[in-house]
């Protein structure tokens, strides 16, 4: 296995090294009567829809889990249960795609065909997502079952998927057909959408992993689980912001925020900042899939400076949750808190 305290390409390499072996285990499970033909669709299956994205959420329990262990050399074993944590969220991330897809009827993701649009998969792609669940817990049974806090990791995916789909839940009916209402979007509600849709799976769980593997409890650490959903929160906020302001070809997709009727945090902005006049543009024009329509909404958040408005918000948080991290009393979950901080601040995509 190549060493660990080399750069983050030997990290990925590593990290994808793993991903064979659990593959591999998956594809032999005992628990199942495998055929040529089922071992190739599940083949298939997770290589289309796991290791594609950025794998960040991933390589984030190893990166926690080196600096919790301030600097110490980590052993193979480590390596390897760490990257595998690491796996199990991509697994979990994996899982609410293949759905969200199909939910929002998306046609492309990470750049190729969204897989419940493959041929020959369709409506399939539906009991795929339910494997895809199905394997967090047969990985953590192999690798995990004779640690002290392998109860503790059932409990917190366990957790952590329910109150992503909870969010998930209130996305979805926020933006019901029929019954598209702007008035209803708040800052409030883009918050309580965030941090659970986004916030818990995406920054809290990789630190969670870290955190338990290191011997923690995760009761002793509610401060740390605020900070990280603080974070995820200003992550969703740039990325709301990127939707429409970022440049296409750094951000790696088009935004379709304003087409969707979705609760951005620019349309929440507007509300709070416009007269009654651009209210009423805002309104005629927001959730309109015309390109035209777009346009007019994005002409009226230039007007009302939210570009500006946003580089203020920006500084805030970093400056809020800088302090917030600061003030914790231990150095090595400081640092951990700070890396996080330092992948995410003013980034372009």
């Amino acid at each position: 296995m190549a060493n660990l305290n080399g750069t983050t390409s030997d990290l990925r390499t590593t990290f994808l090294g793993v991903y064979s072996v659990l593959k591999s285990e998956l594809l032999n499970d005992p628990a199942f009567e495998w055929t040529d033909d089922s071992r190739r669709w599940v083949d298939r299956m997770l290589d289309y829809n796991v290791p594609g994205g950025k794998l960040n959420r991933g390589l984030s329990v190893i990166d926690s889990y080196k600096l919790l262990k301030e600097g110490k050399e980590l052993t193979e074993d480590e390596v390897f249960l760490a990257s595998a944590l690491g796996w199990c969220i991509e697994w979990l991330q994996a899982y609410f795609l293949v759905l969200d897809d199909i939910m929002d009827n998306s046609h492309i993701r990470r750049g190729q065909l969204c897989w419940f649009r493959v041929p020959k998969v369709g409506m399939i792609a539906a009991n795929d997502s339910v494997l895809l669940r199905n394997h967090i817990p047969r990985i953590l049974k192999k690798h995990f079952r004779e640690k002290a806090y392998y109860v503790d990791l059932l409990d917190l995916f366990n957790e952590v998927e329910f109150q992503t789909a909870s969010g998930q839940m209130i996305d979805l009916i926020t933006t019901l057909e029929g019954e598209k209402d702007l008035s209803k979007y708040s800052l409030s509600l883009h918050r309580r959408i965030v941090q659970y849709k986004t916030a818990y799976y995406s920054f809290y769980l990789p630190v969670a992993c870290a955190l338990l593997m290191a011997g923690e409890n995760l009761d002793n650490h509610i401060d740390v689980k605020n900070i990280l959903i603080d974070m995820g929160i200003y992550f969703q906020v740039q990325d709301d912001y990127l939707d429409s302001f970022g440049e296409p070809e750094k951000v790696g997709k088009i935004g379709t925020d304003i087409e969707d009727f979705k609760c951005s945090w620019l349309v929440v902005k507007a509300l709070e900042r416009c007269s009654e006049e651009q209210k009423k543009i805002l309104f005629a024009h927001y959730g309109k899939a015309d390109a035209a329509d777009v346009a007019k909404v994005k002409a009226l958040y230039h007007e009302l400076d939210l570009q500006g408005v946003f580089a203020e918000y920006e500084s805030k948080s970093y400056e809020k949750l800088t302090s917030c991290i600061e003030a914790h009393p231990s150095k090595a979950v400081q640092s951990v808190l700070k890396s996080f901080l330092g992948k995410i601040y003013k980034r372009q995509k």
